[in-house]
């Protein structure tokens, strides 16, 4: 199975995930790009996973169930993404068998209150809930909601391969390092971005391991990151989910 990344709008990632047949999607935002690439690769559509109900994730499903009739479309309990005939819910297995591919499903609320993740050892696809070097804003949930989200993320295995939905790569060091100058690993990453995104390529998937080591919200613990939050907002922070908190807030008006 290979993971190729569609292009969408300014800086969304439609994943495919497919084989020499079939693919499956993840947030398809707009049809035209995903009909596109099935016809260049000759792949039938076979699956889709939602992760949120934002416009830009759930756009394309009518085209696409136009062209792919019957097809499933795993999502979120949320009646607002009509398309959807498989709802799911937290620690709920799905099968892609054209794929040989089974997921299970991570509710992680913070950037909307239906936001759901998908998993099986080494993949992770997290829609909006975890950035490299960010995390999602918060439109419906709350910090704690966030923070306890992306704790469950950051316990997978570092090998595992994070799929988010947007290029916000760059943005995300730029903001992290105002928080952490002087962080080896952070400068190194930025470099290989812009290796990356002056070619036009993706900065993704990047894994578990590597976030833990440059991505400030995964990072409240750091002595030196709990510094430099306490230096910007004078609040009384007693815990790594106040200081995540105050560093949201921080990165929202950055």
């Amino acid at each position: 199975m290979k993971i190729h990344a569609i292009k969408a709008f300014n800086d969304n990632y439609i994943w495919c995930l497919h084989n020499a047949q079939h693919c499956v999607v993840v947030d398809p935002g707009d049809a035209q790009p995903v009909l596109d690439y099935c016809q260049s690769q000759q792949l039938t559509l076979v699956g889709i996973l939602i992760t949120h109900h934002h416009w830009d994730h759930t756009n394309g499903l009518p085209a696409l169930l136009q062209a792919f009739p019957g097809i499933p479309v795993f999502g979120p309990h949320n009646p607002k993404i009509e398309s959807i005939n498989q709802r799911l819910q937290h620690r709920d297995c799905i099968t892609l068998p054209e794929l040989k591919l089974e997921l299970s499903v991570l509710e992680v609320p913070g950037h909307t209150l239906d936001h759901i993740a998908y998993y099986s050892p080494g993949l992770l696809f997290c829609g909006d809930t975890l950035f490299s070097a960010g995390c999602g804003r918060l439109f419906e949930g709350s910090a704690t909601q966030m923070y306890q989200s992306l704790s469950q993320l950051a316990a997978l295995p570092g090998d595992t391969k994070v799929y988010c939905t947007h290029e916000y790569t760059l943005a995300n060091i730029k903001f992290a390092l105002a928080v952490e100058p002087n962080n080896a690993a952070l400068l190194e990453y930025q470099l290989w971005a812009q290796q990356q995104r002056s070619q036009q390529l993706p900065t993704l998937p990047s894994t578990i391991a590597k976030e833990h080591t440059f991505n400030p919200f995964l990072r409240c613990a750091s002595v030196a990151l709990r510094s430099a939050v306490k230096a910007h907002d004078s609040k009384t922070m007693n815990d790594d989910e106040s200081v995540f908190a105050a560093l949201r807030s921080w990165k929202d008006q950055f």
